[in-house]
């Protein structure tokens, strides 16, 4: 941020702990799964980060990169291996007691978009459509972002 005098402030936001999950959903058939990746602050439970891919160590690289400026010092998470392979086991914590918020997240995602519904006759036949509806929800709801503004 310029404040017209020629120096410049880097606006950054710290969160000292993070609750990470992934939420599965499908594109086109059952059989091709898509995810949802995401982080929230485990303070004020916001979205930090998402993305989405398939349930595989790759995806989750991309949004722990995504969650480095954060410096974050507790990852609370389940039990799915890619969090354990990947993240410092002395930051990272791992059972149901500290992802309330990010579970409950989850639900409300479920109920407002029902392509993330686990029964459902809504679906995406592609990919890109899949990830900007859900996007956009969630830039609307986390963020503020007028999505009819876009």
């Amino acid at each position: 941020m310029d404040l017209g005098t020629g120096a410049v402030i880097h606006v950054g936001r710290a969160c000292q702990e993070a609750e990470i999950d992934e939420q599965w959903s499908y594109v086109f058939e059952k059989s091709n799964q898509r995810w949802l990746w995401h982080a929230v602050d485990h303070a004020t439970n916001t979205v930090l980060a998402y993305v989405f891919g398939k349930r595989k160590d790759e995806v989750f690289k991309k949004l722990k990169e995504l969650l480095e400026p954060f410096g974050i010092k507790k990852f609370y998470t389940d039990d799915w291996g890619a969090y354990e392979r990947n993240l410092d086991e002395s930051r990272h914590i791992i059972g149901k007691e500290n992802t309330q918020k990010i579970e409950r997240k989850n639900l409300n995602f479920r109920t407002w978009i029902k392509r993330l519904a686990r029964k459902t006759i809504c679906f995406s036949k592609l990919e890109q459509m899949h990830d900007i509806v859900i996007g956009l929800l969630i830039n609307k709801i986390e963020f503020g972002i007028d999505i009819h503004e876009i």
